[in-house]
This record gives structure tokens, sequence and C-alpha cells, in this order.
């Protein structure tokens, strides 16, 4: 079983049953709902980027950097951080997989924009599909929902899933209630919600809209830990 640390907003951390640990979308020194995460405590083996967006990458440099982490994120993405000396990096594109000492990982594709911090590129946004010996699961970074959900679900046998459901930005509640349910998959990770006014939502109507669908969606605190 996997254990997933959430940091806040669209960062949360995976543990694998072998102990590696990958880190998504480090946005936490930015974030006030997150003021009590030590970051420099944070260790990572790999970090996975889903887009350029500064509210996924604010810290991504410094923990690179400190952890010695392979970076896994687009092309684009990929050579920003190589522009900054993170040469210890993979990158990927729509579609492609790639076989990691972990398992495999395939960039997907998520419905939303993507530029990065300093007004350059950012390549298209992602999502990602995480393949191991124990487990399969399916990232979506912020999308919209999108008919590729339904070809995931058929393509891979998915165990769980972390989805946006903030709405606004991304898919809410009941887009992402129904991607679950594209997705085949019975529990879903909640993450990109409450960061800003615009994404507040409501947590037992959120979970309501999940059940109807027959699947748990779990809002694990910041800094929680919970077993998949």
């Amino acid at each position: 079983m996997s254990k997933i640390t959430f940091y806040g907003h669209a960062c949360f951390c995976v543990e694998l049953a072998d102990g590696t640990r990958l880190l998504f979308d480090p946005f936490i020194t930015p974030n006030e709902l997150a003021k009590d995460v030590d970051v420099a405590a944070i260790e990572a083996d790999y970090v996975l980027i889903t887009h350029g967006h500064a509210d996924h990458i604010a810290d991504a440099e410094d923990i690179l950097r400190r952890t010695g982490a392979t970076l896994i994120s687009n092309f684009e993405i990929v050579t920003w951080f190589g522009g900054k000396g993170i040469e210890q990096a993979h990158p990927m594109n729509h579609g492609g997989g790639f076989g990691f000492p972990f398992g495999r990982v395939t960039y997907v594709n998520a419905i939303h924009s993507s530029s990065l911090p300093d007004g350059s590129y950012g390549g298209n946004p992602g999502g990602f599909v995480i393949e191991t010996a124990n487990e399969t699961f399916h990232v979506s970074g912020d999308t919209a929902l999108h008919a590729d959900q339904k070809i995931l679900g058929e393509r891979f046998k998915l165990d769980f899933a972390v989805l946006c459901i903030g709405d606004n930005f991304t898919m809410g509640p009941a887009d992402a209630a129904l991607a679950a349910e594209w997705l085949h998959v019975k529990k879903v990770v909640g993450v990109h919600y409450d960061t800003f006014p615009p994404i507040e939502i409501d947590h037992d109507k959120a979970r309501g809209e999940f059940a109807q669908r027959g699947v748990e969606l779990l809002l694990p605190a910041i800094g929680e830990t919970v077993e998949l």
C-alpha cells in the first residue's frame, strides 16, 4: 500500500511500497494554509510536475537542489529547470511512458493552461499514470473534465486517483466525481481546493457528489498521511 502525505493545494508525496518517495507539484511556502509544514524536512526521490504555473512549482527548485531528486515533467519544464542548473531530470511528452526503477510513468492529457513564473512557455499541461509492481494510480494535474479520462479507465487498471476538485480553474466536485467513474476508481484523493477564495468548496457536499457515484473522496488535512 502507498502512503500519501498532503502538503496543501496540489502538493502531496506518495511513498510507494518499496520506500520510493514521489513528490508532486511542490507549492508550500507561499501557501498560508501550509504555514506549519517544514519544507526543509520534506524528502523526495523524484519530483513530478504537471505544469508550469507558480502554484505548482514554487518550492521545486529548492527541494530538487537539497534532495538531489530527479525531476520528471514535460520537455519544456525540464529545459527551463535545466537553465537553472537542475540537470538530474527526465523530460516526457503526452502519451509517452518510461520505466524508472520504481515503475512506469506515462504523461497524459490535461485541459488547462501552462506558463512558467517568468512568463516563458511551459509546454502543454498534463497528468501522470504511475504503474508499480503493487498498484497503479492516476494524478490528474489541473484539468477540466475530458473524454480522455474514459480512455485511461479502459487502458489502465487504476487502484486510485488524485483529482483536482476546486472548481473555477479546474474540475469541480461534480465533474471530478464523473471523472472518477470514468476512471473506474473507488477511492479519490482531492486536491487543488480551498487555497484561494475562488476554489473554496463545501467538503460535505463534495463528498456527497462522489458518494452518489460509489466513490470515496478523501480530503486529508495538510500534513496528514493516509494509506491507500
